[in-house]
């Protein structure tokens, strides 16, 4: 089967065109049909993010483009829907404030890594905790408004301080790998 080499970066892309629109969700007052299109398009967006490295590594499809763009568009859409839940008072300033710091620590891990050629695969755990704080970022924007399923809102609560845990957990074995090369 012959993909298009630029599907991966295409999907990049996309994630990246979606974080406005997501953020535009969060400034129709309490408006169900806008909480389901944030959800929607960030649940999408989301998806994504496996897609496009899914289709690289398959494929063989891996450029300097989704390289360098790739991460920063899922800390720029992790980053900017922590920051709007928050500022909405749909999620907990802590829980999110773990995930953006270990974001940042681990990206800074992978740039040292590189510099010493040392490549940290993505381990299981890292990408159970990916799922699950997407997930729940997918709750926590859908919300009560938008589900009417009135627990929704706790079980994202829930779910995100899992992932908040995890990112802890994962960005401790980021730091073990960087310290036998300190």
């Amino acid at each position: 089967m012959q993909l298009d080499k630029n599907i991966p970066n295409y999907l990049t892309i996309i994630r990246l065109v979606s974080i406005p629109i997501i953020v535009m969700t969060f400034y129709f007052d309490d408006s169900k049909f806008a909480h389901r299109v944030g959800g929607i398009v960030f649940a999408c967006a989301s998806l994504t993010d496996f897609f496009d490295g899914y289709l690289a590594r398959k494929y063989n499809l891996i450029s300097s483009f989704g390289r360098m763009f790739d991460p920063i568009a899922d800390k720029v859409l992790v980053g900017c829907v922590l920051v709007m839940l928050v500022k909405d008072n749909r999620a907990d300033e802590i829980p999110c404030l773990l995930i953006l710091a270990r974001e940042f620590v681990v990206a800074g891990f992978r740039e040292f890594l590189a510099q010493v050629q040392v490549s940290v695969p993505v381990s299981r755990l890292a990408k159970i905790k990916t799922t699950i704080q997407m997930v729940s970022m997918t709750m926590l924007i859908v919300g009560s408004v938008g589900s009417g399923i009135v627990v929704l809102d706790l079980v994202g609560h829930i779910s995100l301080w899992i992932a908040a845990i995890l990112t802890v957990v994962t960005g401790y074995s980021y730091l073990q790998a960087c310290s036998r090369y300190f």
